[in-house]
């Protein structure tokens, strides 16, 4: 299965021992961290760096209601969601689905993991995305 979009893993990290691994680009004028990459990423000004696979919870919500459609496009039965902000030591703050943790045990420092999860695209097709789970619970 592929992932949701392409420069999203790490070259073989989805199949490594060590599991996934996002990967960032850091800007060789400035020295500037960014993810996801830049679309069109210039090799004379981008070099592409693997990411810590653990953070902790900077800030999260969760979604308790379906949004209206459109742009929502996806399930009737919507199932309420956390998302967040995930600080990678020392690196970046990514945004992402936060699964696994009962929304209660949610809390702001709380240790965070990098894991896969299945979605599906516009075309309803299964793509492989990232979410982030306590460290507890892996």
């Amino acid at each position: 299965m592929d992932a949701i979009t392409p420069n999203l893993f790490a070259a073989g990290s989805l199949d490594g021992e060590d599991g996934p691994r996002l990967i960032g680009a850091r800007n060789l004028r400035d020295g500037t961290l960014r993810f996801p990459c830049p679309p069109g990423m210039a090799a004379d000004e981008w070099i592409a760096e693997d990411l810590p696979r653990t953070g902790t919870l900077w800030s999260f919500t969760v979604q308790r209601f379906r949004p209206k459609t459109p742009p929502y496009a996806g399930p009737e039965a919507f199932e309420p969601f956390a998302v967040g902000y995930v600080e990678l030591a020392g690196t970046v703050i990514v945004e992402s689905r936060i699964v696994g943790v009962p929304f209660g045990d949610l809390h702001i420092g709380m240790p965070m993991k990098l894991v896969t999860e299945q979605v599906l695209d516009a075309s309803r097709t299964g793509r492989i995305s990232f979410a982030f789970t306590g460290e507890s619970t892996v």
